[in-house]
């Protein structure tokens, strides 16, 4: 139990937590404040989200700082339960349903608030790694944080800025814009159906590219050793018969080749920067 600390908003306060809830005009603020096991090592943090935005900052800092808002939903047009003539329906006070929970400096975060979206700003210490994820009615923003990145989204944009270490980023619908001070030998990916990928790596990162647009256009500023052989056959063995077919992914290598960064979307463009 020393190495567990859980915090649960609206329905229980630990000692070692702190909760601050705020009201003003209809809107609902909550602030969680998650010790660390060890604060001297770094740490995961591990939110998802149906409903909201997610933004997570590094700071100076040994705890990990939640800032939650939410603003109810009212229904005008709700059907009339005629059950109910000359009564008074009895409503929550619509708390955000928050938790955390943390182990050995794992840190989850969850809302079961599916119908009203969620709006978090999360403060953790600049190393730590992430595993964050929304689906509906937000973006997702990472900025100075260094660590092992896998952000999630479906229906928003994800933007990571001065950020270090790597990075697995997929969305459906939205944009994919990531600037990056350094970066280890780990493989990365950047997926989005609908939207531009555009990332900016440092001058002497070193890296085999492979990149696939469907129908846009790949642009880079760095010095490219593209791969001129022809593309590569696909064989695919399904309901008893095989289907062969060529994709055509444009790969390279830049600074003589490293670990794979994999990019790819069907509608936009993507960008493969070189800081300045």
């Amino acid at each position: 139990m020393k190495n567990s600390k859980a915090i649960i908003a609206v329905l229980v306060l630990m000692s070692m937590s702190i909760i601050t809830p705020v009201f003003a005009q209809n809107e609902i603020k909550e602030q969680l404040v998650v010790p660390l096991s060890d604060p001297a090592k770094s740490g995961t943090l591990n939110v998802g989200l149906i409903n909201g935005s997610i933004k997570v900052t590094g700071y100076a800092g040994k705890e990990v700082v939640i800032d939650a808002e939410t603003t109810p939903i009212t229904n005008k047009k709700e059907k009339v339960d005629e059950s109910a003539t000359g009564m008074k329906r009895i409503n929550p006070r619509g708390g955000l349903e928050l938790s955390a929970e943390e182990k050995n400096n794992k840190v989850n975060v969850s809302s079961s608030s599916h119908r009203q979206p969620v709006n978090l700003a999360i403060k953790v210490p600049q190393q730590f790694s992430l595993k964050v994820s929304t689906v509906n009615n937000g973006d997702i923003v990472i900025d100075n944080v260094t660590g092992e990145l896998e952000i999630t989204n479906v229906n928003g944009d994800i933007t990571m800025t001065n950020v270090a270490g790597s990075a697995v980023a997929n969305t459906v619908n939205g944009i994919i814009k990531a600037n990056f001070k350094t970066v280890t030998d780990a493989p990365m990916a950047f997926t989005t159906l609908n939207g531009n990928v555009d990332v900016t790596f440092p001058s002497n990162a070193k890296m085999n590219v492979k990149v696939k647009s469907d129908r846009g256009e790949v642009y880079s500023d760095f010095d490219m050793d593209i791969d001129k052989s022809a593309p590569k056959g696909v064989r695919s063995n399904q309901n008893g018969m095989y289907k062969v077919s060529i994709e055509e992914w444009i790969q390279g290598k830049v600074n003589g080749g490293g670990s794979e960064v994999m990019m790819k979307n069907m509608h936009g463009n993507i960008y493969i920067r070189k800081a300045k």
